[in-house]
């Protein structure tokens, strides 16, 4: 297997995961302080990279094409396969739909103030989605090759604004402690849903084969990359900006506003935008390819050219069409998000781990992750403990955050 699919595939995994929300963790940290925050970043990236080691090790006895439909129909049954079903569409459907909307937007932006073209916010959305549709059905190679360029670019664009903010660090923002308890649990669900690239492992597989050692290492630098760059941007912004601050800044647009303000320099806006755009192009990619292949597999749709296309058009359809004539259905619906994903990165994993080991003894030349029953046990607690938090939120028990 060639370091090349290994690198590219690196690249689909941090660049799925790094999306435009990245931006909305310092709002959501806001509250529990550098250190707090950071702790619990780590211990979510640990809780996903342990939950997509499980997935590889599902995939490891199955054909390397089969997707999330396949496996949870043969080791959870049909009403497993329901529910996997539901969860993977329902937030795919929801994601892509929110990520047309935004690039959409986005792109009318710069073709219009940017380049002086007259083009109308719905032409600017169907252009946006015919175009990273046709890279995503060409396939996973294209998308590789794509996601390289965008997600090089968007490293530029970070080193920007790390560069412009690190000046202005004061290290005494960074030992803030925690304002109130209660708001480490309002940031659970956004903090979760950050690190969220499960839905592409797949995809993943079906484009490496089922070389376990080239997967796992996949899986532990693509998502610890994220981790790394998440760290840096909570140092700057969380550095730059007090506690009372951040808080005070409860949209994205005010928060780039005050470091705009605070550093005299519009440049600071402009990569943020930058990033912003590209950030949401290479989530983009990464989910719609998830939700095509899992499309695919459903509908037992061929790798014709034909077959792709009906796939195409059932995957990028019913998401632009919200996005056009209903935005606001599946904006709410990501409220919602981080549920979904505890069911589609948490839940399902486990389940199937369990079910696989009980039909499958371990034997020599199996991969099996370690930890037993009791890290699955602790990782279905923490998803229960996720889940709780985002119920409790919109209850308006705890406070919303992010």
């Amino acid at each position: 297997m060639s370091m090349n699919k290994t690198f590219g595939s690196t690249l689909i995994i941090a660049g799925t995961t790094i999306g435009a929300g990245m931006l909305a963790l310092p709002l959501a940290s806001a509250g529990l302080g550098f250190a707090t925050a950071t702790l619990t970043m780590l211990g979510i990236w640990a809780l996903m990279i342990y939950t997509a080691l499980l997935m590889l090790e599902v995939h490891q006895h199955e054909d390397h094409d089969a997707t999330l439909h396949t496996l949870a129909l043969k080791l959870l049954g049909r009403k497993g396969q329901i529910v996997a079903s539901f969860a993977v569409m329902f937030l795919f459907y929801s994601l892509c739909a929110a990520y047309i909307a935004g690039g959409g937007a986005q792109l009318n932006d710069k073709l219009n103030n940017w380049m002086g073209l007259e083009i109308s916010a719905q032409a600017s959305t169907v252009m946006f989605t015919v175009i990273f549709g046709a890279i995503v059905c060409v396939g996973t190679h294209s998308v590789d090759l794509v996601n390289r360029a965008l997600f090089t670019l968007k490293l530029v664009a970070l080193a920007t604004m790390l560069v412009l903010l690190a000046p202005h660090v004061q290290s005494v923002h960074l030992v803030e402690m925690p304002v109130q308890k209660g708001l480490l649990l309002s940031a659970l669900p956004v903090i979760f849903t950050s690190f969220g690239f499960h839905g592409s492992i797949p995809s993943i597989v079906r484009y490496v084969g089922l070389d376990m050692k080239s997967l796992r290492k996949i899986m532990i630098l693509g998502s610890a990359t994220p981790l790394v760059i998440y760290v840096l941007w909570q140092v700057a912004s969380q550095g730059v900006l007090s506690q009372p601050d951040l808080m005070a800044s409860t949209t994205l647009g005010a928060f780039i506003a005050t470091l705009s303000e605070l550093l005299h320099n519009p440049t600071v806006s402009q990569s943020v935008s930058i990033f912003a755009d590209l950030a949401l192009a290479t989530s983009f990619l990464g989910v719609s390819l998830g939700l095509f292949d899992f499309m695919a597999d459903s509908l037992n749709r061929g790798t014709t050219g034909s077959g792709r296309l009906q796939t195409a058009l059932i995957t990028f359809v019913p998401p632009l069409c919200f996005a056009l004539f209903y935005p606001q259905g599946f904006i709410t619906a990501l409220g919602f998000a981080a549920i979904a994903l505890v069911i589609l990165a948490i839940f399902l994993p486990v389940a199937m781990v369990k079910a696989q080991r009980r039909q499958r003894p371990l034997q020599d030349d199996s991969y099996q992750v370690r930890g037993g029953s009791v890290a699955l046990l602790a990782a279905t607690g923490a998803g229960i403990l996720i889940i709780s938090a985002q119920f409790l939120q919109m209850a308006g028990v705890i406070p919303a955050v992010g």
